[in-house]
């Protein structure tokens, strides 16, 4: 049955999986990750043959997951945000790519370029994993959670020219030419994805609604976000970011509430399909061969992403618990190093040992996001304690 069979497994595994996590009181996510290491090709069992076909895929469990993160936020609530995202986000993706690389050259005995091509896929973070956890809990509207996406929406849009910079290590010829290039065709297409969707996509529903069909008007919700994406896709930008601009373009009409509700329950089951994706990509063979390694450089990306991330988001003015959420809740490896990664492998950029190693911490941090995460609002509050004199007459009082 081909691809057919692969999504049935898949679709059992995930529910076994989703269905142990939530006995564990684990993150869903985790129990995805999990089923999909068990159909994976790296281990014994029922396994998915068609790989390269479900990570396409799942590729679309991603850009519904930004496009319907795009219907619940807008313009307005981005706009707070401008200042730590245009000048926080690179100062981050710099210093965070800078230090891997370093720590990589001389912790890993890295070649100084493939180092630099490891800082890079460190620096970003997971839209998929973060988004699914926020809206898990419920909180995508709070301030921490808000300055996250500001983040995420800055780190998908410097892919773009990493994917410029990186091949073009040691030949640098004609680097800002295509540099320049990418980043004007970019902001021309996010520019005509605002302008024509502010204009068109809420006329196109109001029409498709007239027809008195729910059906077509759902159909027509998805095609709009699968469809912005994938020509955000053409004009070399990431499928997700153009989804998420379509969403965000949609936010402002009057049908945003609705296409939302509609949305929802294909982007969870498309979802299921790239958390399980991610899981089939671990090798647990490569793991426990090099796992004293791995767990140092899983441990040391969760700690220095918390650190950068958390700093410059008080160097923003943002307190309290804002810092500690932010930090923590972006400490993980992102799905766009697996593009990274493969770019830097067919290029001939990366070595396998590189490669592996880039790949398995990803999605290790994928995988353990969750559970970090949930540390991130005690130790905040642990840390508010001991800096705040305790309050000896009023504890006496109410005991």
């Amino acid at each position: 049955m081909g691809i057919a069979s692969d999504f049935v497994l898949i679709v059992i595994a995930g529910l076994a999986g989703g269905l142990a996590a939530r006995a564990l009181r684990l993150p869903l996510m985790v129990g995805y990750v999990a089923a999909g290491v068990l159909v994976g090709p790296h281990t014994a069992g029922p396994t998915v043959v068609q790989v390269h076909d479900i990570e396409l895929l799942a590729e679309i469990g991603v850009a519904l997951l930004l496009f319907s993160l795009g219907l619940e936020l807008s313009f307005q609530d981005l706009k707070p945000l401008r200042r730590v995202a245009l000048i926080g986000g690179p100062i981050q993706i710099v210093v965070t790519s800078a230090v891997a690389a370093i720590a990589a050259a001389k912790g890993l005995d890295m070649p100084p370029r493939e180092a630099i091509w490891f800082g890079a896929m460190i620096s970003v973070s997971s839209t998929a994993v973060v988004l699914k956890s926020l809206s898990a809990r419920g909180v995508t509207q709070t301030l921490a959670s808000r300055v996250m996406i500001g983040f995420l929406v800055i780190q998908d849009l410097a892919v773009v020219p990493m994917l410029v910079i990186l091949p073009q290590l040691g030949a640098a010829n004609h680097l800002w030419g295509s540099l320049a290039k990418a980043v004007g065709i970019a902001a021309a297409l996010l520019a005509a994805i605002v302008f024509l969707g502010t204009r068109l996509l809420a006329k196109l529903l109001r029409l498709v609604l007239a027809l008195g069909s729910r059906e077509l008007f759902r159909v027509s919700v998805v095609a709009i976000g699968v469809g912005v994406g994938y020509a955000a896709q053409l004009a070399g930008l990431s499928f997700a970011l153009g989804a998420f601009v379509a969403g965000l373009t949609l936010s402002e009409s009057e049908f945003s509430h609705q296409a939302l509700a509609d949305v929802i329950p294909i982007r969870d089951i498309f979802g299921l399909l790239f958390f399980v994706s991610v899981g089939m990509l671990l090798d647990p063979a490569y793991a426990f061969s090099y796992a004293g390694r791995i767990a140092a450089v899983v441990f040391l990306t969760f700690l220095g992403k918390s650190l950068i991330l958390g700093v410059l988001a008080r160097v923003f003015g943002y307190v309290n618990l804002a810092p500690w959420i932010v930090g923590v809740g972006l400490s993980q490896i992102g799905e766009f190093s697996f593009v990274l990664a493969r770019t830097g492998v067919t290029s001939g950029m990366l070595s396998k040992l590189t490669y592996d190693m880039a790949l398995t911490c990803t999605v290790l941090t994928m995988a353990l996001s969750p559970l970090v995460t949930s540390l991130a609002a005690p130790m905040s509050r642990a840390w508010l304690r001991s800096r705040k004199p305790a309050p000896v007459q009023i504890e006496s009082f109410d005991s």
